[in-house]
């Protein structure tokens, strides 16, 4: 209360030689109004691991593995060294990909190794070599807790290894302990469901590629579905996040991974990351990954841009190559929300490009995840008629997501005004 009190004093004097006296006053009614509202300071978003009076007793005598990356944080401390401090015996870290510093390139493999501030062994589950834990690790805690920032799409890979994890503790006994945390997508579906015979490490579940649900909402549709494998339900405990709906815009404190860097990549994502099957850059290798796309031979456009060599896109696709095409980053976020997952810059690229079914990689389907999409954009189909397809299936989605919502989704809200 201090520092807010002499932060406004410090800002009303700064105005003595601009505004005069009345104008002072309107400012500090208006300041002190704002302050005074009830429940301002109630309606920050909470996330799961600052609840530590809720979960911290469960963990007394316990064994804990960790599922979390540089995004498990607790203001300005890690939830490890948080765990740590209060004496509860953390046995190992699982990394996604990223890695634990989230660091790594996007696929690239990242070796296990010791966490240098703590010891805790680290244990990479994108290493090559293996997608879970085998007999021997999973032996070593009693329970998993799972604290990362996910972006809500289904071909992000932080809830695969999170579902990998919940078969594991399935098959061994394990009790799984979600902190959840929002989903910046959060507050709509859409795109196909995964055709399951489709089914790998960008697409695991027959969810649509926007699924709008946060990671405990989902770690709890696993098991109701019986989605984990010969049906088994993981013993699973999930403690929620406070002032938060599926309409609240959160805004990420720290990248999630190396190129979504900002929320107007996050946004993009859904629709701009099928060019990851295509020979087209998408912008990694930039300053707006996700957020431009274009290739040496498109033709027709005054922008462009050239990939380089970056930390987290060390090898971008179109390397050193000028890129002709279009920046998307001018487009405000609530056009993007209302478009939704949106075909229609993969098919401008497809037909300016003009190469027919050469346009697309066998990566594309498992991106997508059906079938019917890439024969439409080469019959010709436009983006409206494509997403006509998929309705009924995000229509079927909500319904069948309702009973594991932990958070009001009012779809009559669904569209919200941008106020960035």
């Amino acid at each position: 209360m201090y520092l807010i009190l002499k932060t406004i004093t410090i800002f009303v004097a700064d105005l003595t030689n601009t505004i005069g006296v009345m104008q002072k006053l309107v400012i500090l009614i208006m300041i002190a109004s704002l302050w005074m509202m009830p429940n301002v300071h109630a309606q920050r978003v909470v996330m799961g691991d600052e609840q530590t009076d809720i979960y911290l007793p469960l963990l007394q005598g316990k064994r804990i593995a960790l599922f979390s990356n540089h995004t498990g944080m607790i203001g300005d401390k890690h939830l490890l060294d948080v765990l740590l401090e209060q004496g509860i015996d953390v046995v190992a870290i699982f990394s996604p990909e990223h890695g634990f510093r989230g660091k790594a390139d996007a696929g690239e493999k990242v070796s296990s190794s010791v966490d240098a501030q703590t010891g805790v062994p680290i244990l990479s589950l994108y290493d090559g070599k293996k997608q879970r834990p085998d007999e021997a690790t999973m032996r070593k805690f009693d329970i998993l807790m799972v604290d990362i920032q996910d972006v809500g799409l289904r071909f992000y890979t932080y809830y695969i290894t999170m579902y990998r994890l919940m078969d594991a503790c399935a098959q061994y006994g394990r009790r799984v302990l979600v902190l959840d945390r929002p989903n910046p997508n959060g507050h709509y579906v859409d795109g196909p469901i995964l055709d399951m015979k489709y089914k790998s490490g960008v697409g695991a579940l027959p969810i649509p590629i926007v699924h709008g649900m946060t990671l405990g909402e989902l770690a709890q549709m696993i098991n109701g579905e019986g989605w984990l494998t010969a049906s088994r339900v993981v013993p699973l405990t999930v403690i929620p996040c406070k002032n938060y709906t599926h309409q609240t815009l959160y805004v990420l404190p720290i990248p999630p991974s190396p190129n979504l860097p900002d929320m107007k990549s996050i946004y993009l994502y859904p629709s701009t990351c099928f060019f990851e099957a295509t020979q087209v850059s998408l912008g990694r290798g930039t300053e707006k990954p996700f957020q431009v796309y274009g290739h040496p031979d498109m033709t027709g456009y005054s922008y462009s841009f050239t990939p380089r060599s970056l930390p987290g896109a060390k090898n971008p696709p179109q390397l050193n190559k000028r890129c002709y095409g279009v920046d998307l980053s001018g487009m405000s976020n609530e056009e993007i929300w209302r478009r939704g997952v949106d075909l229609t810059y993969l098919i401008d690229a497809y037909r300016n490009l003009n190469w027919g079914d050469h346009f697309f990689s066998a990566f594309f389907e498992l991106l997508v995840g059906t079938d019917y999409v890439r024969r439409m954009i080469v019959q010709g189909c436009s983006a409206d008629e494509i997403k006509a397809c998929w309705q009924g299936d995000v229509e079927r989605f909500k319904t069948q997501r309702k009973p594991y919502l932990l958070y009001e989704d009012n779809e009559e809200n669904e569209w919200i005004k941008d106020k960035n």
